[in-house]
């Protein structure tokens, strides 16, 4: 597909179409290693295509697909009450996608509270965004939990059989539960109700010290990206993303 480097560097992020010719015709915009300042020069886009702007290495997505190791003491929400949004960690060119709604930018799929870490995932792909939520493709997330008590058996199998929470007489089930240590054990979940893990340790007698999330789907936090990080999704991530 053929387009305009100023209407290129606009659908990445970069600023108004105005704000983005103006960037080329200052020669601050880099494609494939030459400096370009024509804002009509016609460019054949590709996934993984090269440019730089204002010495900020840059990759061409559409649509973008980031993973996103989130600390502790951040909000998943654009108006934090009390903690930095994710969304702080994430360059402006994320931020600034423009999208047909009032919202712009990547936006995270589901939401972890501000205590917990791990995998998020941050996509401007509304069909993905609408898969991955919704409750009828069952999502595996697996869950690392640090418990206040000692973890035994009776309580793995109780959170297999199901629970009961407060506000759904339907019981809740792990669709996996493997108890990691004395106080800890890995959880997988397919749904997501609200401060679900918490909630169902509280059901069977425990209280969570520490949430981690450390898989959605096959896709699992790589051990290299430290809390706050982020990185675009390979397309390989990507299908294991999408694979149960």
């Amino acid at each position: 597909m053929m387009q305009s480097l100023s209407d290129m560097l606009f659908t990445q992020g970069f600023g108004t179409r105005r704000v983005c010719a103006g960037l080329v015709q200052q020669g601050l915009v880099q494609l494939e290693g030459e400096t370009v300042t024509d804002a009509l020069h016609e460019v054949e886009v590709r996934e993984g295509l090269p440019f730089t702007v204002q010495g900020q290495a840059w990759e061409y997505h559409a649509p973008a697909y980031v993973m996103l190791h989130k600390p502790a003491g951040t909000e998943c929400s654009q108006k934090p009450s009390a903690w930095p949004s994710i969304y702080t960690l994430l360059p402006a060119p994320l931020r600034q996608r423009p999208q047909k709604g009032a919202v712009q930018g990547v936006q995270a799929i589901g939401r972890l509270d501000q205590d917990t870490t791990g995998l998020l995932i941050l996509t401007d792909d509304g069909k993905l965004i609408h898969r991955m939520a919704s409750p009828r493709h069952h999502v595996p997330k697996v869950y690392q939990v640090r418990c206040k008590h000692p973890v035994g058996v009776r309580q793995v199998q109780r959170l297999l059989d199901g629970v009961v929470l407060d506000d759904d007489p339907k019981p809740v089930k792990a669709a996996a539960c493997v108890q990691t240590g004395e106080h800890t054990l890995d959880l997988t979940l397919t749904e997501g109700k609200y401060h679900q893990v918490k909630r169902m340790l509280a059901a069977v007698g425990n209280r969570v010290e520490g949430l981690h999330r450390s898989r959605i789907g096959a896709l699992e936090l790589p051990a290299d990206l430290a809390a706050g990080q982020w990185r675009w999704l390979s397309e390989a991530q990507l299908v294991a993303l999408t694979t149960k």
